[in-house]
């Protein structure tokens, strides 16, 4: 493909910035990341129906970017447009016990909205990092909790056919996953909230925030979890039981906070980030007999 020919195209017809090779490194909280052959911001529904007519045609492969929370990109960068979601997409607004948001919002911004309306139904998110849509992606939540719960719609654009709209029941909600980024690239969901007493939903909140800030790595970069919780147990649990908390390669490191996040010190690479999570993967696979599954979306590389 030439990308000048394709950047020529797109910023001729997309409101938003178009940029070619644009470092990764800077818009992933692993900091860590080659980079992107095209870097887009799609501001509007139109911007989207342009940018796909583009990609279509040209053959470029292309993956949707919300705050790059749990990504990590190969240190040679991503061979493709990573698009962002701009202006219109976040913006949300709240009638009654329903919310109405767009999947560029933060999850932090709607689940302070929630509490100041005194809606209860998003305590569970205080502390999770990223955008809604990232959230809608993954089915975030905490061990007993999950966005899916609160979801009565999600609209989808889906390249070459325009906006779908999938009922919360029709979409295939899961332990960290949805089923939703193979079917489109997600752009807005309604939300059912219920109202309640705005004291308790603080305390919740306080509680819920000060357990994560307690448990888990906070000021240095990382991911959140690198690996899934294998049914009925913990992976956090596995990896520590296994002697690996602290182990280095590279500037990447097992947390010792927790188990289950690889932080970066410093100066790691994507390559010291994904030769840890082998390394770990191949230790508690010899002492449990359990092989750990990634959490972590993957640009550019394997793992």
């Amino acid at each position: 493909m030439s990308l000048t020919r394709i950047h020529e195209r797109l910023s001729a017809q997309l409101s938003g910035p178009v940029r070619r090779n644009e470092p990764m490194a800077r818009h992933t909280t692993y900091r860590v990341g080659g980079p992107a052959a095209l870097w887009v911001v799609c501001d509007t529904v139109a911007d989207l129906a342009s940018l796909f007519t583009v990609l279509i045609e040209e053959s470029v492969p292309w993956t949707v970017l919300g705050k790059g929370s749990n990504v990590l990109v190969s240190d040679a960068g991503y061979d493709g447009a990573v698009i962002v979601l701009g202006k219109e997409f976040k913006r949300h607004r709240t009638e009654g016990e329903q919310v109405r948001s767009g999947a560029g919002v933060t999850l932090a911004a709607l689940v302070q909205d929630a509490y100041s309306r005194g809606l209860s139904g998003l305590e569970f998110a205080v502390g999770i990092p990223g955008t809604v849509g990232g959230a809608l992606a993954m089915n975030a939540g905490s061990r007993d909790q999950w966005i899916g719960e609160r979801v009565e719609s999600v609209t989808l654009y889906v390249p070459g056919d325009g906006l779908c709209v999938l009922r919360g029941p029709e979409i295939a909600w899961g332990y960290r996953s949805s089923g939703l980024p193979a079917r489109g690239v997600i752009v807005e969901c309604s939300l059912l909230l219920e109202l309640g007493d705005r004291d308790r939903i603080r305390r919740t909140m306080d509680a819920r925030f000060l357990s994560r800030k307690s448990a888990q790595p906070m000021g240095v970069p990382n991911a959140g979890s690198v690996f899934v919780n294998p049914e009925g147990d913990s992976a956090g649990r596995l990896i520590e039981s296994s002697g690996l908390k602290g182990v280095r390669l590279g500037g990447a490191e097992v947390s010792e906070v927790h188990a289950n996040f690889i932080i970066n010190t410093g100066d790691a690479t994507a390559a010291d980030v994904l030769g840890l999570i082998d390394h770990v993967r191949g230790v508690v696979r010899e002492r449990h007999g359990i092989q750990l599954k990634t959490e972590l979306r993957f640009l550019g590389t394997q793992a």
